[in-house]
């Protein structure tokens, strides 16, 4: 009984310094996101006019989402072309990181400084000097650098596939898929980080076990590394989704700033993006349903 209480003691210890921890980030929640994010949902649904005296709004219903979706000239394509990406982007930086965080986690000589390497990215792009020179414009020079060295420098892979009788359609999809790969490795640094803390969480004592029992390293990372990072790999997966819904590659976000901070129309880009929010959202949670039944309640 002593024992047990104790442990309890130990986890509601635990439990509040979590909620210590987060309060900080609740507070500022409360007081600089709840407000505004209620009150774009209210643009979405009306008619927004400013004067000097504020903002003055009109109940129009879905009319702001029926003309982002039907008049918009661009707006469809855009979030087309964003659900495209989304649909393989998010994959290859689960995996990537996920393949990366395995390795580093691994003992050999100089782990410390290959993983501080791989998070120099996230370093770079959030530092004063690329806001300087501009945060996406640089990131992209350097990865259209990088592309060109090893695209155009040693082999025209381009008249290859052409000589091969590939479609110059097929060529240029699969030349844009590639120049895409820097970017995408650019962005695994957070995820590593988080998949490595997962990994150094899982008891030694399993894969001590594991080896008295003769299993293989393989049926080791199925059966005890891979459901032992289910937590993880949420956490991993909404911070990706988040990262990719709020990036500044993002056409369907960049069109409603445009519309927002050109023309001043608050309440159609409101609805550009609660609409864009609300179908990545409903598909990340079919995914998470999916993962939950197939997975999770496997694992655990």
């Amino acid at each position: 009984m002593k024992s047990i209480r104790k442990n309890r003691s130990i986890e509601s210890r635990h439990s509040r310094n979590g909620f210590l921890f987060i309060l900080p980030w609740l507070i500022g929640v409360c007081l600089f996101f709840i407000r505004p994010l209620i009150q774009t949902i209210a643009f979405s649904f009306t008619k927004v006019s400013v004067d000097l005296g504020g903002f003055h709004m009109k109940f129009a219903g879905f009319d702001n989402y029926k003309y982002a979706l039907f008049e918009s000239p661009e707006y469809l394509n855009n979030l087309l072309d964003s659900l495209t990406e989304f649909s393989y982007q998010i994959p290859i930086i689960l995996i990537l990181s996920f393949i990366v965080a395995v390795v580093l986690n691994s003992e050999f000589r100089g782990r410390s400084f290959f993983r501080s390497l791989y998070f120099i990215p996230v370093i770079i792009i959030n530092s004063v000097v690329m806001q300087f020179l501009g945060n996406s414009s640089s990131v992209e020079s350097l990865s259209g650098a990088a592309q060109s060295a090893y695209l155009n420098g040693l082999i025209d892979f381009e008249s290859i596939f052409l000589q091969m009788g590939i479609p110059a359609e097929t060529t240029n999809l699969i030349f844009g898929y590639v120049n895409q790969i820097f970017d995408l490795v650019w962005q695994c640094g957070v995820q590593i980080v988080l998949f490595i803390s997962g990994l150094q969480s899982i008891p030694e004592q399993l894969y001590e076990v594991s080896k008295v029992e003769g299993a293989s390293k393989w049926e080791e990372f199925w059966y005890i590394t891979v459901p032992m990072l289910g937590t993880s790999l949420v956490l991993v997966v909404v911070y990706t989704v988040v990262e990719f819904c709020v990036s500044t590659n993002n056409k369907v976000i960049m069109q409603a700033y445009k519309v927002l901070l050109d023309q001043q129309i608050y309440d159609i880009s409101s609805a550009m993006l609660w609409l864009y929010f609300a179908v990545v959202g409903g598909i990340t949670a079919i995914l998470f349903v999916i993962f939950h039944r197939t997975c999770l309640r496997r694992w655990q």
